[in-house]
């Protein structure tokens, strides 16, 4: 180890004495969008760009962090696009570029094992973001799952009031399968909605809209649209396609849950087309999984941010930090995603909706 470090410093100091000698290789190291050496450097990855968070918040929100905590380091970003096959030779490039931490929310979590214990074995740390990836990853960073879910269920049940009863017929759009935190939130949910409603049909939406609204559309074949009384999609991008189908099937006036807070799921909200979502702060979990990355590419401890232990799908025990969601619905988007500046009155109420916001009092 004292080698290691040794010889470490020594490449420092050559690159230092080198990038002064030489202005215009200063300039190339500068680049944001990688680094050769890799000394200095937290590779980011995220699962897909479909769903908004992640290239609107996530990762400008992480990068500005790790600017904000360790001036001279870097940030490699690459995102899956919904494939694992894809996400795992990301990883092995993060390796051969030589970054020192990874901070990964895995398109498929246990697929992704082998690539992590690939990247510890050459001495790479890394940190599961906002989904909890197999493997021996040295942290986990995200929000209390299982509460989401509960969230979710409690407000469906909230918003059918009255209607809330063991015959009432409840359709589930669940997450897809190869993602931990979907079973969390169908977990949480269950947990409210089981006893109170009759959750008749029960599907995964793979976080599409498009699958999600096919699911929809065989839920009403099946059950009849008059006998559905409310609609749990665990998140908002296929509560999309959901509330598509049952316009077009001509039902209106049920609850549908969601999930992320995104623009689109608030104005349905605003609308009455959907009446819940669950908004985590991206910015705090993304500014929590930059401090853990700098913490550990520094060789810092963690355990002032990773406060408790969760223990992932291949057994291994992870240090974590989750943190708190809130459920937001037409009552609360003013104290919550507008107050927390995520939205502003002007992004929400656009022409479309603009009546719809006036009723709602966002003006």
């Amino acid at each position: 180890m004292r080698r290691v470090v040794i010889g470490t410093a020594a490449v420092s100091m050559a690159l230092s004495l080198a990038a002064c000698g030489k202005a215009g290789d200063n300039k190339k190291s500068d680049d944001s969008s990688s680094s050769g050496s890799g000394g200095k450097t937290i590779g980011l990855l995220l699962p897909d760009s479909v769903t908004a968070r992640y290239e609107k918040f996530d990762k400008p929100y992480f990068e500005a962090k790790v600017s904000a905590l360790c001036s001279d380091c870097k940030v490699e970003y690459a995102n899956a696009a919904g494939d694992a096959a894809k996400q795992a030779q990301q990883v092995s490039s993060m390796i051969t570029k030589g970054v020192k931490v990874i901070v990964v929310s895995a398109q498929d979590s246990a697929a992704i094992k082998s690539s992590i214990q690939t990247a510890v074995n050459k001495g790479i740390k890394v940190v599961a973001y906002d989904r909890l990836a197999q493997g021996p990853v040295s942290a986990y960073v995200s929000f209390d799952n299982v509460k989401v879910g509960e969230l979710q269920g409690q407000a469906l049940v909230d918003a059918l009031g009255s209607k809330a009863t063991k015959s009432s017929k409840v359709v589930m759009i669940n997450g897809d399968d190869a993602d931990p935190n979907a079973a969390e939130f169908k977990k949480g949910a269950h947990s409210v909605l089981d006893g109170k409603v009759d959750i008749a049909y029960e599907q995964s939406g793979l976080w599409q809209d498009t699958v999600a609204a096919q699911k929809m559309k065989a839920a009403i074949t099946q059950l009849g649209a008059k006998k559905i009384a409310g609609v749990y999609s665990a998140n908002d991008g296929m509560s999309g396609g959901i509330a598509t189908t049952l316009k077009g099937s001509g039902i209106s006036g049920i609850p549908l849950t969601g999930q992320d807070a995104e623009l689109a799921g608030i104005q349905r909200i605003v609308a009455g087309t959907q009446s819940s979502t669950v908004y985590k702060a991206f910015k705090p979990e993304a500014e929590a999984a930059a401090e853990v990355a700098v913490d550990l590419l520094q060789g810092k401890s963690i355990s002032s941010v990773a406060t408790v232990t969760k223990t992932s799908g291949s057994g291994d025990k992870v240090p974590s930090q989750l943190l708190t969601p809130v459920s937001v619905t037409k009552a609360n988007i003013k104290d919550t995603v507008i107050k927390d500046k995520l939205y502003t009155v002007q992004d929400i109420c656009t022409a479309a909706y603009a009546k719809a916001c006036k009723a709602a009092g966002l003006e």
